[in-house]
């Protein structure tokens, strides 16, 4: 595997991500962005297989959600994913959220961290996890950096 699909995951809103407002709910935008970080993983190499072998996941140790249209039950949403940096144990990694048409509907930057399960505590990524985020890294490097990235909270 030398290339993430892209998009790299299609999700339909589903009924009980609703809420009160007839939109989806804050809550299901994270929710769907996680499912997105567990096929990434999946994309990697870093499947229950691998984990249980290696002892070896990813955390998250950061997300900042930027809502920008609302989404709506049964709504197809396309995943994509930019790969920002890396390094030996961690994954700076934006996701945008489109409608069918190509709308923005939202994107999430995170941080990402490799974790030994054995010992709890952050570990490099394995050699050949590290070799796919290399390649995903190469491909990635010439995108523009999009401009909710790195964003602050203020008033």
């Amino acid at each position: 595997m030398s290339q993430i699909k892209n998009p790299l995951l299609l999700e339909t809103v589903h009924e009980d991500w609703i809420d009160y407002n007839g939109h989806m709910t804050d809550s299901a935008y994270a929710k769907v962005f996680s499912i997105a970080v567990d096929q990434l993983m999946m994309e990697l190499g870093i499947d229950a297989d691998f984990r249980e072998k290696e002892q070896y996941t990813i955390y998250t140790l950061e997300t900042h959600l930027c809502y920008l249209k609302e989404a709506h039950k049964g709504q197809e949403l396309r995943i994509a994913l930019q790969l920002l940096d890396y390094d030996a144990k961690r994954l700076h990694v934006f996701f945008t959220m489109e409608n069918t048409n190509g709308e923005q509907l939202a994107t999430s930057e995170q941080m990402l961290m490799g974790i030994s399960t054995k010992t709890g505590r952050s570990a490099p990524f394995p050699p050949s996890i590290l070799a796919q985020i290399e390649r995903v890294g190469e491909l990635h490097k010439h995108r523009l950096r999009p401009k909710e990235a790195g964003r602050r909270i203020g008033i």
